[in-house]
């Protein structure tokens, strides 16, 4: 490799048309590539390799492999590595924003001495064993200012339906680990595409912080929900009612999950398809008759499974009052749920945040790259179909009109 490295392209080319090589044209490419990245590490080193000079910054610390897929088919590069520093070829596509945020998560736990063996290991496989606090902080500070662009955006526009879910994330503080509330806002607009509105982190999932993220999200503009989707959780259903005063649908999946365990094994598979077959009905009147058959039927075999169905009607078929082509996607949390993976799958490389500002910047730069790709697909929901959603005056518009009257009056607390 060190021979081959130090042609010059013109001896290289030489050599290749002259031999017996199968595909000149991908064996060229990477002897150019490879020429290239010589010159550019020499002159961040401030020395060609071997040569000795007063001006060099940085010594070498051999090659890393990388594969790189190009239009001659993939060339396996052998990337040159620094002692101090770091080195990435300027033809290369620099890693997704996703990417960038894991790699600058691990380094900084690194670097400040609290990552586990397990991220020290993975430092060693993204290569960035050697990286300086600056280079750290230069990243971070790029990846922040991008998600704070992307957390405080104004909302334009109306968004009917509004999807919140929070998840449980490990963060390092002084004198110990604690866990904290990561939060997710996701809405459908009026034009039909889905969008992330919000994120945030929190000491605990309480009333008063969902308040203040929701009052958050009002300041930057949302507007014109019909309709609130999450789990059972108490605070946060208050603080939709004070804030949004829009209807509230209970997570219909997450629901089935705890009715589940308020049964016996061998009674789960009746419980379940018995709630099931109140969600695929076909009208909110069927779906009432359903409820209340199931209820009866379960009195004897689940009773506290019974009760707790029956008090849950108004707050389990809150979907039902929407156009039926909606109905599938509002009935539960389940694309917050899969959002929610994709971050789980990063933090478990992650393992502990090593401060709050790591967890926003991680879970920020992953929903960022979503909401992109969201944006330029198709639409969630027809754009005819929501419309008709503000035709006519909404039955909650009351309860709607007095949580602003109450917004105004109440000052925004921490």
């Amino acid at each position: 490799m060190a021979d081959r490295n130090s042609m010059t392209v013109s001896e290289a080319a030489g050599k290749m048309l002259t031999g017996a090589h199968a595909d000149v044209v991908r064996e060229a490419v990477r002897l150019v590539i490879a020429e290239l990245m010589e010159v550019e590490v020499a002159e961040l080193a401030g020395a060609a390799r071997y040569e000795r000079s007063p001006e060099r910054a940085a010594q070498r610390n051999g090659y890393r492999p990388r594969q790189w897929d190009t239009r001659v088919g993939s060339l396996e590069l052998a990337i040159p590595r620094l002692r101090s520093g770091s080195y990435f070829p300027s033809f290369l596509e620099p890693r997704r924003r996703s990417e960038q945020a894991l790699v600058a998560v691990v380094a900084e736990a690194y670097v400040n001495g609290v990552s586990t063996r397990k991220v020290e290991r993975l430092v060693a496989q993204l290569g960035i064993e050697s990286m300086s606090r600056s280079t750290v902080s230069r990243l971070c500070r790029t990846l922040d200012e991008q998600v704070r662009i992307f957390r405080s955006r104004p909302l334009e526009g109306r968004y009917p339906y509004l999807w919140l879910d929070a998840k449980v994330e490990r963060v390092r503080e002084a004198g110990g680990v604690r866990h904290k509330a990561l939060v997710v806002a996701y809405g459908v607009h009026e034009s039909g595409c889905r969008e992330i509105i919000g994120i945030d982190v929190g000491e605990a999932e309480s009333e008063a912080f969902w308040r203040e993220f929701l009052r958050s999200l009002v300041a930057r503009g949302l507007d014109g929900v019909r309709l609130a989707v999450s789990d059972a959780h108490e605070g946060l259903k208050r603080a939709i009612a004070q804030v949004l005063g829009c209807p509230w649908q209970r997570c219909t999946v997450h629901f089935l999950r705890d009715m589940l365990g308020h049964c016996g094994k061998a009674q789960q598979p009746l419980v379940a398809t018995a709630i099931r077959q109140i969600f695929a009905a076909e009208s909110a009147g069927e779906a009432r008759a359903r409820l209340a058959g199931v209820v009866a039927t379960l009195e004897a075999a689940a009773p506290k499974v019974a009760l707790l169905l029956e008090a849950a009607e108004e707050e389990l078929l809150a979907f039902m009052r929407f156009p039926q082509e909606h109905w599938t996607k509002l009935r539960s949390t389940n694309p917050l749920e899969r959002l929610n993976k994709e971050i789980a799958r990063r933090s478990d490389v992650v393992g502990i945040y090593p401060n709050d500002e790591s967890l926003v910047r991680l879970a920020g730069a992953l929903l960022l790259e979503q909401n992109d790709e969201w944006l330029v697909g198709r639409r969630y929901l027809s754009a005819e179909s929501l419309g008709g959603l503000y035709a006519a005056p909404q039955a909650d518009e009351p309860q709607r009109a007095a949580a602003k009257q109450r917004e105004v009056v109440l000052p925004t607390t921490r």
